[in-house]
């Protein structure tokens, strides 16, 4: 004899790995490492320094 199956329970548990699979693709998509984030503002703050450094003054 067959077990009967909640179907409450089935279409949430379907909708919870389908959000799951949703967010994976997301972070694959948008997501940027922790490493990455530091090296850019390092990069960002490196060429602020250089560009500041070689900046003329306006004489009046």
């Amino acid at each position: 004899m067959v077990e009967p199956v909640n179907l409450r329970q089935f279409r949430k548990r379907k909708q919870r790995t389908d959000k799951e699979k949703l967010a994976d693709e997301n972070r694959k998509k948008f997501g940027v490492s922790t490493k990455l984030k530091k090296t850019a503002k390092a990069n960002e703050t490196l060429n602020v320094l250089k560009l500041d450094g070689i900046k003329r003054d306006k004489k009046d």
